[in-house]
């Protein structure tokens, strides 16, 4: 099949799959099509073990939102799904320009629309099938949209036609075909400007040889001058931050018992402290090491004032982690509880990476080139898992369980609501939980989603 069939074929499984349906199983459905025809239509030489693994993460991503259907596996379905189509056509380009290849590609797309030498056969369409376009479908669709334009304008012209009853919501028709085409047509039909070709030697990993060359950053400061700069402000914050440890972990740890108020202000105060310290440390650290640094002899004290700042701000996140979990036993689980340690670990991952770029002498495209994969995975990981149900499940051993919280603030908890229930005897919260779970299951089948058809 040609780039064409493919626009043309999932143009129109969107419109069978989404036309008076809302979102849900259909979504998991199109992911999983879309998945399989790249796998198909990309050629031997680019099925890498990167695109193959998209390829297993985008079918995943798919079933994910079928049996959720929220925004993490929305997020994790569009990223797989993007993600794959970037590499199934570039093997070697780098994965930060996939954001501006596709914005560019979304404003480009009327031009690239009408440039239909690029993406229609150029060679004839033969017998039949040209009849067919020629007499049939061009008039049709131009016949459909100048109706919808004239009913619309006039209701006398309307009324000519009022005796004619089609069960067709034209308008909806018309928005799921164009929204339909417009994402199959930049999927399959995405172009990369040159100029990103060009630039793609700028976010690579390693320094090349005239990188090497010792020479100061700035002309109003010489090599020795910004040498001797960072050993000082290094040295400097290294104390700064062992203070700040151990009053951060004395307030935490050796304080007054606070009050769940205090305690829930204060986690959060000195959580969110933590976040910007850490990403200001990597920023100082990626100014310092950017270029030359890296392989200067004399900055032998530079590289291990460096790597102990990392280290202590390692600890730095290994004590918030805990005040988290101290919070946590004590007051129970909750979304935003669990997204601390996810920024946490994130934050985690992006100092244990610094201190990998400083000891292999990477540049400073080896963190971002790094950090979007582990972003990515905690997208895949926060689409995978039911955390409404491990938040209830572990909040209900509590004896003070908030029923109503668990109900209307966390998602996909009915079955452990149903047993929370049955153990209380409350045929209250039981029904009023199946009464929510049946307007689920009462869903047109492409719009079901799968979780609550697991229910009973």
């Amino acid at each position: 099949m040609k780039t064409h069939h493919y626009i043309l074929l999932t143009t129109l499984l969107f419109v069978i799959l989404f036309y008076d349906e809302s979102i849900g199983l259909n979504l998991g459905i199109l992911g999983i099509i879309y998945a399989s025809l790249t796998l198909y239509k990309t050629p031997e030489r680019n099925r890498t073990r990167t695109f193959l693994i998209l390829f297993v993460t985008s079918i995943l991503s798919s079933i994910a939102f079928a049996w959720y259907g929220d925004f993490p596996s929305f997020l994790a379905i569009t990223s797989s799904l993007l993600l794959l189509s970037y590499r199934s056509k570039n093997r070697r380009l780098k994965i930060l320009f996939l954001i501006p290849v596709f914005v560019v590609n979304c404003f480009t797309f009327l031009c690239r629309f009408f440039n239909f030498d690029k993406w229609l056969p150029k060679r004839n369409i033969p017998g039949l099938w040209q009849k067919a376009l020629a007499f049939v479908l061009i008039p049709l669709v131009l016949l459909a949209i100048f109706f919808g334009v004239y009913s619309a304008g006039s209701d006398h012209f309307a009324n000519l036609f009022k005796n004619i009853e089609l069960d067709i919501n034209f308008w909806q028709l018309v928005a799921i075909t164009v929204l339909g085409f417009f994402f199959a047509f930049n999927y399959w039909n995405y172009s990369v400007e040159k100029t990103i070709y060009k630039q793609n030697y700028i976010l690579d990993d390693n320094f090349k040889e005239e990188n090497k060359i010792q020479k100061p950053t700035y002309s109003f400061l010489d090599l020795d001058a910004e040498r001797m700069s960072g050993v000082i402000s290094f040295f400097s914050l290294n104390i700064l931050l062992i203070f700040f440890i151990a009053t951060y972990n004395y307030e935490q740890f050796f304080e007054a018992v606070k009050t769940p108020n205090q305690l829930s202000a204060e986690t959060h105060e000195r959580v969110n402290a933590v976040i910007v310290s850490i990403v200001l440390a990597i920023l100082v650290i990626m100014f310092y090491f950017k270029s030359s640094f890296n392989f200067d002899p004399k900055a032998g004290l530079l590289k291990i004032l460096a790597k102990i700042w990392v280290v202590l701000n390692i600890i730095l996140v290994l004590s918030a982690m805990m005040k988290n979990y101290e919070y946590v036993i004590n007051s129970g689980f909750t979304y935003k509880r669990l997204g601390v340690f996810g920024f946490l670990i994130v934050s985690l991952i992006g100092l244990i990476l610094t201190f990998i770029k400083i000891h292999k002498k990477k540049r400073n495209a080896f963190l971002f080139n790094t950090m979007i994969g582990y972003v990515y995975g905690t997208i895949l990981v926060c689409s995978y898992f039911n955390w409404g149900g491990l938040i209830t499940s572990q909040n209900i051993k509590s004896n003070h369980f908030d029923y109503y919280y668990h109900k209307t603030e966390v998602n996909f908890n009915e079955e452990y609501l149903l047993k929370y229930a049955r153990e209380k005897h409350s045929e209250g919260i039981e029904k009023d939980i199946m009464e929510r779970v049946r307007v689920h299951q009462k869903e047109s089948f492409l719009s079901k989603v799968l979780y609550y058809q697991t229910i009973k």
